[in-house]
């Protein structure tokens, strides 16, 4: 995402000599003259109002504020020379940057009132416009309470989707169980099945959606609309801006920048359309009971083609008065079964055919 900056707004701090607040940029108290700390945490202002002093804005973009390292008198990031002790500041260390404070305050505050003289003053004043006494921080208007719908499940409910839950994985349990017990019994082989199926397709109009780019070229376009197709972190030719909620960074120098992060949408045109696609229009199947399978030969209009072919064969065997029947994958195991032959039949729970082996 791009960082696009909203404005810069002052940050205060708090004296810990007489907790006098101050602005950012008071490099000593105003009340009771004590020097900023070196370790000071700068604090957003009660409502932020975008500073239009050119001067000071240009202080905050030259970056932190740097520390003498001999008398550690706080100076500008473009300071050569210490403005208390004139030492060099080539060693000087930098103020801490870049930490966010909080979301963007910009909305009104309440009046505050004087705690020594009860006198209101403006939400955002520092001292008492009568006595000159520190003002405590206004604090926003609490928001009204929201009555909040219960939309989750009651207690009952909850317990019986539980149980549910339980009786479908132990039934689940059960059926892994019960499929995987197997029994040995010995069957002949009372006859055998086969069937071969071609299917037919036919080129038909088939609706789909795509880009525009993506549309083939013989597809009829039946309608387009603008839809995002990408975002990307940097502005484009016809892109749209989509900012989140601004919030304020620390600079170092006692003035915050206003930023906010945002991306870019960019639209294009998504299209429905019709084009001619092979499709299964019908099936043709040729079935016998014996070992001459073959595919069926089915005409074909100008407009048709053989699509997906499958084979499929069955064995049928007894063992001592019961049925089964066994499925071979493939046209040569198929014909091992001759009728009469015996076999070892694996059966599980539910009587189905698990593998076959010859009774020798």
């Amino acid at each position: 995402m791009t960082k696009k900056t909203v404005g810069y707004v002052h940050l205060e701090w708090e004296c810990p000599a007489c907790g006098t607040r101050n602005k950012g940029v008071d490099k000593i108290c105003r009340s009771c003259g004590a020097a900023q700390p070196d370790d000071v945490q700068f604090e957003q202002v009660a409502q932020e109002t975008l500073i239009q002093d050119e001067q000071l804005i240009a202080q905050a973009k030259a970056g932190p504020d740097v520390h003498c390292p001999f008398c550690g008198t706080r100076n500008p990031a473009t300071a050569e020379q210490c403005s208390q002790c004139l030492a060099d500041l080539t060693e000087a260390r930098a103020r801490e940057a870049g930490q966010i404070i909080g979301a963007h305050q910009n909305k009104g505050v309440p009046d505050v009132a004087c705690s020594f003289c009860g006198t209101m003053n403006s939400g955002t004043a520092l001292h008492c416009v009568h006595c000159g006494a520190a003002l405590p921080k206004a604090t926003p208007p609490a928001a009204a309470p929201q009555v909040r719908r219960a939309t989750g499940m009651s207690q009952t409910a909850r317990y019986v989707l539980f149980g549910i839950l339980g009786l479908v994985v132990v039934a689940c349990i059960a059926l892994i169980v019960l499929s995987s017990r197997t029994e040995e019994v010995v069957g002949e082989v009372e006859g055998v099945s086969w069937e071969y199926s071609v299917a037919i397709e036919a080129l038909t109009p088939v609706e789909d959606e795509d880009w525009r780019d993506r549309v083939p070229d013989d597809a009829d376009i039946l309608s387009c609309q603008q839809e995002v197709r990408r975002t990307q972190p940097n502005p484009a030719p016809g892109a749209v801006e989509v900012c989140g909620t601004p919030y304020t960074v620390d600079t170092g120098t006692g003035v915050g920048e206003v930023v906010q992060d945002c991306e870019y949408q960019v639209y294009d045109d998504y299209c429905t359309f019709t084009e001619l696609q092979w499709r299964e229009f019908d099936l043709v199947s040729l079935a016998g009971e014996d070992f001459a399978p073959r595919w069926p030969n089915p005409t074909l209009a100008q407009d048709q083609r053989i699509g997906e072919e499958t084979e499929t064969y069955e064995v049928y065997f007894n063992a001592d008065g019961r049925s089964y029947t066994y499925h071979p994958d493939e046209f040569s195991e198929f014909t091992q079964f001759e009728p009469g032959s015996r076999w070892i039949l694996e059966i599980n729970t539910f009587n189905n055919v698990r593998s076959v082996t010859p009774d020798q």
